[in-house]
């Protein structure tokens, strides 16, 4: 059975179809014998396959019914496929590793992006690596450090709890139908829990929201419902300085110390 069906917009589809970027992708995972490899929106194939051809056994979550039968179908002979029909946000990677580990992979949706990261952030500590093509500023805003203009909630969060490392850009024209934005493939590696400083994954992610809620304000002004100035202050930060001057670890300082202070 071959692919009949049109990229989807609203489904934010751009198959990728270059071969050489492809095998890139490939190079950069590197399955090795017994890796539980789950690609997320496989779209119609194009990394799916390749990976299967050398790995032979993988995962796939699509949401799109019309792909489940094309890509069940061209996996005969390659290798075994097992597919997933459902919204990856409601698939439970801890469930899916069964007490082992998985290695996601995945060409995701620019629209779904965020969410999708901030997802497989909550199950950390069953995902080995990710390896993910993103619309190219998203992985700016990953790997961004105090400072630069798209440094912010985005970046603080992932770099927290994994090793964001940019490889390599992707052009337009590398799809169907081409994006209006350039890509770009990133790894995030899941830092070890005693290499995780934050102390409380609540107090964090609301001192970082608020932090870059509105980025013009101070963190005193920004802060004022969590904290005051004297608490931004023993943490060793300046309350007036924005959320954009502040690094990775001065976040998880001032959140630490927050929740060490809050009542049980």
């Amino acid at each position: 059975m071959t692919f009949t069906e049109p990229p989807k917009k609203r489904l934010g589809q751009h198959f990728l179809h270059e071969r050489g970027i492809i095998d890139k992708i490939v190079r950069a995972v590197d399955p090795q014998t017994g890796d539980r490899l789950v690609e997320i929106g496989p779209g119609q194939g194009a990394i799916t396959f390749p990976l299967l051809d050398v790995h032979r056994e993988l995962t796939v979550i699509e949401f799109d019914r019309d792909l489940i039968e094309p890509l069940t179908q061209a996996a005969q002979g390659r290798g075994t496929l097992h597919v997933i029909h459902r919204d990856v946000l409601q698939v439970d990677f801890t469930e899916l590793a069964a007490g082992g580990m998985i290695r996601l992979v995945g060409n995701l949706p620019y629209n779904l992006s965020s969410p999708i990261l901030f997802h497989a952030l909550e199950h950390a500590a069953v995902v080995r690596d990710m390896h993910f093509m993103l619309q190219k500023e998203v992985v700016d805003r990953m790997a961004a450090g105090p400072g630069t203009k798209v440094y912010g909630r985005l970046g603080v969060m992932l770099q927290a709890y994994c090793r964001v490392t940019p490889l390599f850009d992707v052009p337009p024209g590398c799809f169907r139908p081409p994006p209006k934005v350039d890509s770009a493939v990133v790894r995030l590696v899941p830092r070890p829990r005693a290499e995780i400083r934050v102390e409380d994954d609540a107090m964090f992610s609301r001192v970082v929201r608020d932090a870059f809620g509105q980025r013009r304000k101070t963190l005193r002004n920004a802060l004022s419902s969590v904290c005051d100035a004297a608490a931004i202050e023993a943490a060793g930060l300046d309350p007036g300085l924005r959320a954009e001057q502040v690094p990775v670890d001065g976040f998880v300082t001032l959140a630490n110390a927050l929740a060490r202070r809050a009542p049980p």
